[in-house]
């Protein structure tokens, strides 16, 4: 009898965890899926977790996500992101990605453990709408973990060739320009305490360049 009680508890608790295994992912994709909308376009979230069970504490092995356009502070982001920490893989992509005051296209995210790797380009009309105080911008260098800008800057009527540097900075994303006391035009890119860039890079493309950085979640 204390047999059969037995294999009666066994088979609830495999039949718990098949049911689990069916819904809960499912459930976890359409919360993600409602949390993205909210800031643009969701075009496919998936998520996946063997057992499924470990969902019900936010942990699942692989996330993707596709979208068309996400347009959010970067707090709302790093939000995002920050939820996602106890995911051991991320895969997402957007086609347009508006953070704060620049706007990136086609973008992509990929995320194993805490290390974050971010990919977008961004169009020469894209930055100079973001860095007011350069024009006709390149990248020139990328050493170091920082990259370096040359565009044309204009103050007080008068014209001349700067260079800017974008680097990390405690975890932000910068850009300063490289002349005396240019440290006061600093313009901070990305900051948010959930993600702490360590480097940024770039290669030309049609139109304007594109940009990887590597970053730490927490």
């Amino acid at each position: 009898m204390r047999r059969i009680a037995v294999l009666a508890v066994v088979g609830v608790v495999l039949l718990i965890l098949v049911v689990a295994q069916i819904v809960l992912p499912g459930v976890a994709a359409q919360e993600l899926r409602n949390n993205l909308e909210q800031s643009g376009t969701v075009l496919e979230v998936k998520v996946s977790s063997f057992p499924a069970i470990k969902l019900l504490w936010h942990r699942a092995d692989t996330v993707v996500v596709r979208m068309g356009r996400y347009r959010a502070p970067v707090s709302r982001l790093g939000q995002t992101l920050g939820g996602a920490g106890d995911a051991a893989s991320l895969d997402a992509s957007a086609q347009e990605l508006i953070l704060g005051p620049i706007t990136l296209r086609n973008a992509t995210l990929r995320k194993r453990s805490s290390d974050l790797v971010g990919s977008a380009t961004v169009t020469e009309a894209d930055l100079r709408s973001a860095v007011f105080f350069l024009q006709n911008v390149e990248p020139i260098a990328s050493e170091n973990g920082s990259l370096t800008l040359r565009g044309k800057a204009s103050v007080l009527g008068l014209t001349a060739t700067v260079d800017a540097t974008v680097a990390a900075q405690d975890g932000a994303l910068v850009v300063a320009p490289n002349v005396p006391f240019g440290g006061i035009a600093t313009l901070t890119l990305f900051n948010d305490p959930h993600i702490k860039v360590h480097s940024v890079s770039a290669t030309n493309v049609t139109g304007g360049f594109r940009v990887t950085a590597d970053a730490t979640v927490s």
